[in-house]
């Protein structure tokens, strides 16, 4: 898969540095991750990116980049980052459930995707005391999620879609 050259004012840009140390990253990353964490063949790990796993499992495609400060916690959940895809600097990536990210796809700096949120059924019971509610999120490939964008539980976005710079994505309402 060609991967074009990033454009724009959300391009996420491979940091700079040696190979030899965003392999060296990596490598780290995976020993934190006690065979949690599937990676493809050159995936660059920018300075100060972290991967946590708790009980899930993350997937990294051929070619991805993780941004320098990128963050990803898969608390027992998944998370597939596609061929090629590129998280931004310091963009956060929380799954309970499942999230995806789709070939070619970017995730743009400081930007949110959380599979979970707080069920909400009481409104007297303190947010931090209700129980969470995951729902997967899909990004398709070649999608773009902007800058400081957050994405809830649940929110789906369509191959080749853009989400703007600072857009929130709203959990949809569930079928029932």
């Amino acid at each position: 898969m060609s991967i074009p050259a990033p454009t724009g004012a959300d391009a996420v840009i491979p940091p700079r540095g040696s190979k030899l140390a965003s392999r060296l990253r990596l490598a780290r990353l995976r020993a934190r991750a006690r065979g949690a964490l599937e990676t493809g063949r050159d995936v660059q790990v920018g300075r100060g990116a972290r991967v946590r796993v708790d009980g899930g499992r993350v997937r990294l495609g051929d070619g991805c980049l993780l941004g320098p400060g990128c963050r990803i916690e898969a608390s027992g959940g998944t998370v597939e980052i596609g061929a090629g895809a590129r998280l931004g600097e310091r963009s956060v990536i929380v799954a309970l459930s499942a999230v995806t990210v789709g070939a070619g796809a970017v995730v743009g700096e400081w930007a949110v995707l959380s599979d979970l949120e707080p069920a909400g059924a009481d409104v007297e019971v303190p947010v931090r005391l209700q129980p969470l509610s995951p729902r997967p999120i899909a990004i398709g490939e070649g999608a773009r999620v902007g800058a400081h964008a957050a994405l809830g539980s649940g929110a789906q976005v369509a191959a080749g879609a853009a989400v703007g710079s600072y857009a929130v994505v709203p959990t949809p309402p569930s079928a029932a």
